[in-house]
């Protein structure tokens, strides 16, 4: 089978061989684009670290300059147009912090449509790690391809994953108006909504991925999971009754409790010298640890019994700090997704208008939603016309970029020893933990082991 990483966007540059110094060096110069590109280098001396860098250097794109000047109408239009597997976190992330500006507050039937969408999204995105991008890592196969072709059970696997997968599409494309980029989203509510008559059908499809999410729990928590805790900052929103996604207060495991508008107080971004994408840490300096495995250690009592039930039964303690439990805690995601869409599916009345009505108006705005990745901070000012005249936009990824060079600064001397392959598997099950943009593609990490 070809080699997945000898894709022509993919080069490793090889410093010069020099005698016998105690320097050691694994660098990725270059690697394969799919959500993002990036590169790695873990420099050590006489087996000891020195440096770490995850360097991310996709050209801007400028999206929040792109909505300077803009009607506000137009934003969630635009900000879906960011990301490809998570657009429905863009969309949400700005309309509510719209919303918030204009002074109104989406409830009943509209509400619940937002969260079945949200559903989808993270249905769709969970299980694209979990079975094709994540399950090679564990399964120690180069691709999801070739897992599928060594093992008829492999291929049952891809072939769940994919069909989990279309579920999660099938709620985006009939809300959204299409699967990716939706385009139903607005401003105060949808463009058009659903009838009763087509949720049913939709409700129809979600009774086998009921099942479906039932086993990726069983499979997820059977995998063999290095034994890597470390006391990490978890970082999510927590709702007063429900397991969040658009709504809640700002918590931690260190006792962080504060309203949404307030994150700017006590987060930070900051450039780091070789990287594009900015780095989010606490205002202490601090790393911090948002997405699934965040969410489920705050929120776990926030579910339905009868998934806590199955959460018990995978032998994990929650909450758990190894991040490799974090495709258990996906996997559990997914499964509460589906029971949340079918819940939503089977109670749904049809609002009286397909949106609430608002007067564009000056001010300023700022929410977080929980995209499949973790927080995702929108803030924004307008002019009395709706104009926007500022733009915040602080993706999961960037919040995760400091804990993610923690991470590799913790294994990075296990990688001494190693073969370049084995070093290479090592350090992309650490990234891929968190699942971000950048891991979208096939390997994430192609990895030279180099001694001086």
């Amino acid at each position: 089978m070809p080699d997945p990483n000898s894709d022509r966007s993919s080069r490793i540059d090889t410093p010069p061989h020099q005698g016998d110094s105690p320097e050691r060096i694994i660098r990725v110069s270059t690697l394969a684009r799919v959500e993002g590109e990036g590169a790695l280098t873990i420099r050590l001396c006489n087996d000891r670290v020195e440096e770490v860098q995850l360097r991310i250097f996709e050209a801007p794109r400028y999206f929040e300059a792109f909505l300077r000047g803009r009607h506000m109408q137009e934003v969630p239009d635009l900000t879906a147009r960011i990301c490809g597997i998570c657009p429905v976190a863009y969309q949400m992330s700005s309309c509510h912090a719209l919303e918030q500006l204009a002074g109104i507050e989406v409830s009943g039937p509209l509400r619940e449509l937002r969260r079945l969408l949200y559903c989808g999204e993270w249905i769709e995105s969970h299980t694209l790690h979990i079975y094709l991008l994540h399950a090679p890592d564990f399964l120690g196969y180069e691709s999801a391809l070739a897992m599928a072709q060594d093992r008829p059970e492999y291929a049952a696997l891809v072939r769940n994953g994919l069909q989990l997968k279309k579920a999660g599409n099938a709620i985006i494309s009939l809300l959204g108006g299409r699967a990716i980029h939706p385009i139903n989203v607005r401003v105060g509510g949808f463009y058009h909504v659903p009838s009763k008559k087509e949720l049913k059908q939709l409700g129809e499809e979600l009774k086998g991925a009921h099942d479906l999410a039932r086993q990726t729990v069983r499979w997820a928590a059977s995998l063999d999971f290095p034994a890597f805790e470390h006391d990490y900052e978890f970082v999510a929103l927590r709702h007063q009754a429900e397991y969040p996604m658009n709504e809640g207060r700002l918590v931690s495991s260190r006792g962080l409790n504060i309203a949404m508008g307030e994150f700017p107080k006590h987060f930070e971004e900051y450039q780091v010298p070789y990287s594009n994408a900015y780095q989010c840490r606490r205002k202490n300096g601090g790393a911090y640890y948002v997405g699934p495995l965040a969410r489920w250690n705050l929120n776990f009592d926030r579910v339905p019994a009868s998934i806590r039930q199955v959460a018990d039964e995978t032998g994990i303690t929650w909450p758990c700090r190894n991040p490799y439990v974090s495709i258990i805690a996906r996997s559990l995601e997914v499964l509460y997704a589906v029971e949340e869409a079918i819940r939503i599916i089977t109670t749904y009345e049809m609002p009286d208008s397909p949106a609430m009505p608002y007067q564009p108006c000056a001010g300023q705005g700022a929410w977080i939603t929980e995209a499949p990745r973790g927080i995702l901070y929108h803030g924004y000012e307008t002019d009395a016309s709706g104009i926007i005249r500022q733009a915040s936009i602080i993706p999961p990824t960037s919040q995760n970029q400091l804990q993610m060079e923690g991470d590799l600064l913790r294994i990075a001397p296990q990688l001494v020893n190693l073969s370049e392959q084995e070093a290479a598997l090592r350090a992309e099950k650490v990234i891929r933990n968190y699942d971000p943009c950048i891991s979208c593609a096939t390997h994430f990490l192609k990895l030279r082991v180099e001694r001086r």
